[in-house]
């Protein structure tokens, strides 16, 4: 049985699915070459040229969730219109639910009666930065989750891919990038307050699909103090372009849940 109240605060929030993704129609896409010579500018402007261009995304996803003390596995329905929503609905029976918009974060749960409808502030004080939903669409997508162009970066080759760190320190969080040559798309994201002993760690593979590059594996690794979290998702049967409809309302009499 899905815990879906813890489950769906740490997927909705922590990273709403990052995921592993698998489709049989779909090609693996293999590492490219690196350039040593290739400047910090270059890396970062060729990121954001191949930037995944759709205006909806949808299919299934199965996830697997490992805290330490229980391991899950199912799967859901996963709807995106770009820019806009992302809709998350579990299989085959929608018992579990979860919507977010540019300034909601919702979900329910039939199983025990129980909903959240709130902002970004949760997620946002776990990892102490500011997070909205053009960054968890950001994470969901292979795109690096802050904005390259706003600040300096210096850039070497870490194991095969180009690895980005902030010229200026972050007195709140450190933050790495790695990007792969072929496409230029996020090969991994690091995330951590070492301080507070938080850590927050996604690694992508990639994938031909209708000949946009999707995610073909995402993997989360999740530190908060004495709490980790392994979550993998795989993404089945993803289609572009369909026309969605987004079907959410919070049934009547059930009990709000808040997080802390």
């Amino acid at each position: 049985m899905i815990n879906a109240p813890k489950l769906v605060q740490r997927l909705s929030f922590l990273a709403l699915a990052i995921f592993v993704m698998s489709c049989k129609s779909t090609k693996t896409i293999v590492a490219g070459e690196v350039n040593p010579s290739i400047t910090t500018k270059r890396i970062i402007t060729n990121h954001y040229q191949n930037e995944l261009d759709f205006q909806t995304l949808s299919g299934r996803i199965k996830i697997a969730y490992d805290d330490g003390k229980s391991s899950q596995g199912f799967t859901v329905n996963l709807r995106m219109q770009k820019d806009s929503t992302i809709w998350i609905s579990s299989s085959p029976i929608p018992v579990v639910k979860a919507m977010i918009t540019k300034d909601r974060v919702s979900f329910y749960n039939k199983l025990q009666n129980e909903y959240f409808d709130g902002d970004f502030s949760y997620l946002s004080n776990l990892l102490g930065t500011d997070l909205d939903f053009k960054k968890v669409q950001n994470l969901l997508i292979g795109n690096a989750v802050l904005d390259l162009r706003e600040e300096k970066y210096t850039s070497k080759v870490v194991d095969g891919n180009y690895g980005l760190e902030p010229k200026k320190l972050n007195d709140l969080f450190k933050i790495l990038f790695f990007i792969e040559p072929k496409n230029f798309k996020v090969s991994a994201q690091e995330l951590s307050q070492p301080w507070e002993n938080r850590f927050l760690k996604m690694q992508y593979q990639y994938q031909n699909l209708n000949t946009k590059v999707l995610p073909t594996t995402i993997a989360i690794e999740a530190i908060n103090k004495d709490d980790k979290t392994n979550i993998d998702l795989e993404y089945r049967g993803m289609e572009f372009g369909k026309q969605l409809r987004f079907p959410y309302k919070i049934p009547k009499g059930f009990d709000e849940i808040v997080l802390e």
